[in-house]
């Protein structure tokens, strides 16, 4: 024991003498193993382990693939549920719906999203409930209404119920009807990211459609029970044209397909930036490690002629590499949990399944761990066990100054040295592409402006404003009222046409058109004050007014890039377009008399973005609001003040007109653009690219230096004799540099190959080429720069060498 307290005295004495070296190579290994841990317990959680649901691959939703290989969302009627559920493939099919409610027991109003189910098929998720029970076909039995009974999540338990452990049993008013609470689910149940579950009546009614959750037999392909619907699927369509695309194939996507694979290549991408910075730290350890070794070569000479065993000596040199690796480590588990809630905030939202749990993977942990121990510990011990077979009596005889070293020491340092200036270069391209793509996206043509405006979504509950008119003086009721507040300038009706992703897409027919041609469009139901306030400019003709708004006249209004597609010569005003789709489904859908007829186009406006914010606009209608209205709408605020400041005054506004109107997740429209998908992917892959890469770049500078200085102390006895025999100062400098141009050049070369050769994947997975001669230029100067300073200071003092004190014990 004393021996070892010994030891550990000698090593943190010998650690803190070279603070640089200490903090080097612990930081080398921490950032290594905090980047690498966090990001792959992102992956573990998002793509291995997205769903608690046992047979989560056999969970799938139907996607009709149309001619351009988009996907398209396709509902379900009960009957055509009834019809599916007679095939091989098909296990179950659960009908579902959404409805916004509000609770009414309280003395505060809580808006809450409820799920509607259909309990035909209770194992559907194959979950346990929690507490009680879950949904059963008693609870809508066919033919008769549904019971009054709910399920909660568990989330929702814990906020609304503090966690009442005799919450089964319990009432709760939902729209002042009670629901008698059956069950709680577990912690990881929240399908379809509601707060409860109801149970869902599915009626005959060919006209009423549902999502449906379809669930196929195991051993069945998704393959294999898409062709057996398709047949089946093409006589829906033949019974209901208007409802699906002209042409089409059926695709059953696995939830897992749909929720987690699209951020797939995000994390992956940064994976790999992750465990190249693994790889160069780890290298970093050992240059540093060798490099220190060799200092410590007359050291262990000494030792081992004054009679000190090469065991002691391994043990000694072990306990310093433990104490850097262990360190280390502990910094790099700091790290790994601190990175791990930074990664998790800045994910996108929406982005991945809601049941994943994003948490540390233990076994990546220990797995960094222990490669950052394995290389401390290898390479710290390097130099006892080349002393197995020393040459003692010459290192006895010379100066750890002027120590040679080995020509396979001088050439492993300058391989490493390449991988991490390539890995290094390879990074940063990534980064620049990446970064390209965020700025263009940043810099994108929005078309409209969204700054100090807001979205103020309002859903309606059942049972209420079922007629036409109502609902219609309902929605205007509450738009007039949000725009005679003070510091509001204007308030528009938007029910889908809030971009940058906006508008239904729907076939219509152009009066003159052969009967085949029936053109997709995005069509917008909005009120005329929704393009001044947008500030979205009629480029030709004129707007719909307020009175032939609450008629709901036959008029419609198109874009830019429809009015070049259909009628290139200039003259789309007074032609006439129809929309066969709108038809009054009451209570859900409620449309106009006429409004399927011909429209007649009175207008053009400029593009405003309608497909996100890397697609081209495509040609959009929009037509009055009043023409089709569903059981939702939004209003567009347009302040004087930042917008959300006055979200309070709006709610109190809204609540005078209804007490128990309540509002949805209200958002400003810059948030709109930072929430889309793309946008939020791309900002993480920049920001985290960038900050790997600065890591990466600033370690390469590391090693580098480390490899110079290496070299230099190794060669002082020669650069002293060049001297001695007339060389200059600026020559010796020269030398070391040269010599470092070497590794740095097959660096840099293999960096442009490698970045090079991962174009295609950034194209895809980036959207930007990471061979752009611009980033490729821009990041090799900067390579050359952090070299040209890394190699300054150990080629300056190779330069300033002493021939006398060099030459001293020779």
């Amino acid at each position: 024991m004393q021996s070892l307290l010994s030891d550990l005295r000698y090593a943190t004495r010998e650690l803190r003498k070279r603070p640089g070296f200490t903090l080097t190579a612990v930081l080398s290994l921490a950032l290594g193993i905090g980047a690498t841990s966090a990001v792959f317990s992102v992956i573990y959680a998002v793509l291995i382990d997205p769903f608690p649901y046992p047979g989560s691959d056999r969970i799938v939703e139907l996607r009709l693939v149309d001619k351009s290989g988009e996907d398209r969302f396709a509902g379900l009627s009960g009957p055509q549920m009834d019809q599916l559920r007679q095939t091989k493939s098909l296990e179950d099919i659960t009908a579902m719906d959404w409805w916004n409610l509000t609770t009414t027991d309280g003395d505060l109003p809580e808006d809450v999203q409820a799920m509607y189910i259909s309990p035909n098929a209770p194992n559907h998720w194959g979950i346990r409930a929690l507490m009680g029970r879950w949904l059963i076909p008693s609870d809508a039995p066919p033919g008769e209404p549904a019971q009054p009974v709910v399920v909660l999540t568990y989330q929702f338990w814990q906020r609304y119920f503090v966690g009442d452990p005799n919450v089964v049993g319990r009432t709760i008013q939902l729209v002042h009807k009670p629901y008698q609470i059956v069950g709680v689910m577990p912690p990881r149940f929240k399908w379809g990211a509601a707060d409860m579950y109801i149970p869902q009546k599915v009626t005959q009614d060919p006209n009423i459609r549902f999502a449906a959750s379809l669930k196929i037999r195991p051993g069945v392909s998704p393959e294999q029970a898409s062709a057996e619907l398709l047949p089946i699927i093409e006589q829906f369509a033949k019974a209901a044209p208007t409802q699906y695309p002209e042409t089409f194939k059926v695709k059953l996507r696995s939830i897992v397909e749909v929720y987690a694979r699209p951020l797939g290549p995000t994390l992956y991408l940064l994976l790999g930036a992750v465990a190249s910075l693994l790889v160069i730290g780890c290298a970093n350890v050992s240059i540093l490690l060798l490099a220190r070794g060799t200092e410590r070569q007359h050291e262990l000479a000494v030792r081992a002629a004054v009679g000190a065993g090469r065991l002691r000596m391994i043990r000694q040199l072990l306990t310093e590499s433990l104490g850097i690796a262990t360190t280390g480590a502990a910094l790099g588990i700091l790290f790994a949990w601190g990175g791990l809630s930074l990664l998790a905030a800045r994910l996108p939202e929406n982005s991945f399944p809601a049941e994943s749990v994003i948490k540390m993977n233990v076994p990546v942990l220990l797995f960094s761990v222990a490669l950052a121990f394995a290389t401390a510990i290898v390479f710290g011990l390097w130099p006892a066990l080349q002393l197995s077979r020393p040459e003692i009596a010459r290192l006895m005889q010379t100066s750890s100054r002027r120590v040679a070293g080995s020509v396979t020491a001088r050439r492993s340092h300058g391989a490493m040295v390449a991988a991490q200036v390539a890995l290094t270069l390879l990074m940063l391209t990534a980064a620049g592409a990446a970064g390209k793509g965020f700025l263009r996206l940043v810099h994108a043509d929005l078309g409209y402006d969204p700054h100090n405006a807001m979205s103020v979504p309002i859903p309606i509950h059942q049972n209420t404003h079922v007629a036409w008119k109502d609902r219609a003086e309902y929605f205007e009721q509450i738009r007039a009222k949000l725009a005679a507040m003070p510091q509001v300038v204007a308030a528009g009706i938007s029910t889908n046409a809030t971009p940058p992703s906006s508008g239904w897409r729907q076939n219509i027919e152009i009066m003159g058109s052969t009967a085949s041609e029936k053109p997709e469009v995005r069509v917008n139901f909005v009120s005329p004050e929704y393009f001044p306030l947008l500030r979205i400019p009629v480029a030709q003709g004129r707007l719909w007014d307020h009175a032939e708004t609450m008629r709901g006249a036959t008029l419609a209004v198109i874009n830019r890039t429809m009015a070049r597609q259909f009628w290139p010569n200039g003259d789309a005003i007074g032609h006439q377009i129809k929309m066969p789709v709108l038809k009054d489904q009451p209570p859900y859908q409620r449309a106009v008399a006429g409004s399927d007829g011909w429209m007649q186009i009175i207008g053009v406006v400029a593009d405003a973005r309608d497909d996100g914010l890397r697609n081209p606009v495509k040609p959009g209608v929009y037509i009055p609001f009043t023409a089709n209205m569903w059981m939702f709408t939004q209003i567009l605020v347009r302040t004087r003040v930042p917008p959300l400041s006055l979200l309070h005054d709006i709610r109190a506004q809204i609540v005078q007109i209804d007490p128990e109107q309540q509002t949805m997740h209200v958002r400003d429209l810059d948030a709109w653009i930072t929430d889309q998908q793309e946008y939020a992917q791309q900002r993480l892959v920049a920001t985290l690219f960038g900050i790997f890469s600065i890591l990466a770049l600033a370690l390469a500078a590391v090693g580098l230096f480390s490899v110079v200085s290496y070299g230099v102390a190794t060669r002082t006895n020669e650069f002293g004799i060049r001297m001695a025999l007339g060389a200059k100062a600026s020559d010796v400098f020269r030398i070391v540099l040269s010599s470092t141009a070497v590794n740095v050049g097959a660096g840099l070369v293999a960096g442009i190959l490698l970045s090079v050769a991962f174009d295609k994947l950034s194209t895809k997975w980036v959207t930007e080429s990471s061979r752009d001669p611009l980033i490729l230029a821009g990041v090799t100067l900067l390579l050359i720069a952090a070299a040209a300073l890394a190699c300054m200071v150990p080629a300056r003092r190779a330069a300033a060498t002493d021939p006398m004190q060099a030459l001293r014990y020779d």
